[in-house]
């Protein structure tokens, strides 16, 4: 392999132009891996699926978009970075659309799974991007970006999913969704084209694997995501469910109210993105404030879902999402900004396939945990527990376990 330096640096404007067509690309990702959730009160009485098996269904996505992210990462470093995300796209854009024709858990098992292997170039590849053409000092701003999508995602699929599932049923909601994504992939292709790195991209050297994986950095930020995206997935799969099925609110009255505690999630990531560069282009430590966030946000996460575990009245319930979306939206902005500062552009794409697929391992456990606790309790109060338990000991990782937040000296 040739080891060309990295290509130079897109010009600010190509980046904006980039970060966008990113940001727009977690909303996607978020809106169809999440359509599941928006379908689920009329989909799971249709197909005859228990809460367990329905939780079966939702993991399937994760069984291979988990392990996979140890190679996507690799071909990511190695690879056209820009190539390999419209090949994503493309795939679960054609994955979300067949899902409209299922006609039983076989099926909507096998169209998770290639959903799960589309998807799981997004957040290695979005990060290789970011890494190569985004100034440190600006990289606050272009994962609040992304922060912002993974919470737009299910803001827009639920809004709209909801709305269309109570007008059309949950069919033509897969079939209108995958065929938006779709809409996605010329647009980013004619921009990726205009960039220098496009056709050299692959020529470019990387770490070699063996030298991430001896990080213990790599394997604590894994953990690290793991405990976010299990609070995460517990509200983006099951928050819809139980709004209906255990709070007795109609379609539409779940639709607004989950759109409320997403829309709050993006605008907090925003919010985070701007404060974390100010704070860095003032001459603080960059450290200091992403661990002070997911410290702070996993405490923040773990009273909410008790609160709403608790809540006695729709206000109240309004008040506990948005709390629970404005420290959502911690991770989103902080897991990828950390991890690119310990990378490096040249190992960013393995070392965030390495800690994706670890954090998503939560992916597959969680919402089986949570439903096997559903169908042996009759109740989502000991799932609450858990979830805050977790997010609970989520604070006290960040606080200690993850090593000092520096550039890695790979081999």
């Amino acid at each position: 392999m040739a080891t060309m330096a990295a290509p130079a640096p897109a010009r600010p404007v190509a980046a904006l132009g980039l970060v966008l067509l990113l940001g727009l690309a977690v909303i996607l990702n978020y809106i169809d891996r999440g359509a599941i959730a928006i379908a689920a009160p009329l989909l799971k009485p249709e197909l005859g699926l228990s809460a367990t098996q329905f939780g079966i269904a939702v993991s399937a996505f994760f069984w291979v978009y988990a392990p996979i992210q140890y190679v996507v990462g690799w071909a990511c470093d190695r690879w056209c970075v820009y190539r390999l995300i419209a090949a994503g796209l493309t795939l679960w854009a054609v994955s979300t659309m067949l899902m409209g024709l299922v006609g039983g858990l076989a099926s909507l098992i096998v169209l998770r799974l290639l959903l799960g292997l589309g998807e799981s170039v997004t957040f290695p590849g979005g990060a290789k991007v970011i890494t190569r053409h985004v100034a440190a000092e600006n990289r606050g701003m272009a994962n609040g970006m992304i922060a912002a999508g993974i919470a737009l995602g299910p803001v827009v699929g639920t809004l709209g999913g909801g709305l269309i599932v109570a007008a059309y049923g949950w069919r033509p909601m897969f079939l209108l969704f995958g065929l938006v994504t779709l809409l996605w992939v010329p647009f980013w292709l004619a921009r990726a084209r205009r960039l220098p790195a496009f056709a050299a991209a692959h020529r470019e050297a990387a770490v070699a694997v063996a030298s991430i994986v001896r990080q213990r950095a790599v394997w604590m930020m894994g953990a690290g995501h793991f405990v976010a995206n299990y609070t995460l997935y517990f509200v983006v799969t099951w928050l819809p469910l139980y709004l209906v099925q255990s709070r007795g609110l109609t379609i539409k009255q779940m639709t607004y109210l989950a759109t409320l505690g997403f829309l709050a999630q993006a605008v907090s990531a925003m919010l985070l993105g701007w404060t974390s560069d100010a704070w860095t282009r003032s001459g603080r430590s960059e450290a200091a404030i992403r661990r002070a966030a997911m410290v702070g946000g996993n405490i923040l996460l773990a009273v909410a879902v008790i609160g709403l575990m608790r809540a006695q009245s729709t206000t109240h319930i309004a008040l506990w999402l948005v709390l629970i979306g404005a420290a959502n939206a911690t991770g989103g902005v902080n897991l990828y900004a950390i991890a690119q500062v310990f990378a490096g552009p040249r190992a960013a794409g393995s070392f965030i396939g390495i800690q994706n697929a670890t954090g998503n391992m939560a992916g597959i456990v969680g919402p089986v945990i949570t439903g096997m606790i559903i169908d042996a309790t009759g109740s989502y109060d000991n799932a609450f527990l858990v979830t805050a338990g977790v997010a609970r000991c989520g604070a006290l990782w960040w606080a200690f376990a993850v090593p000092n937040i520096r550039p890695l000296a790979f081999e």
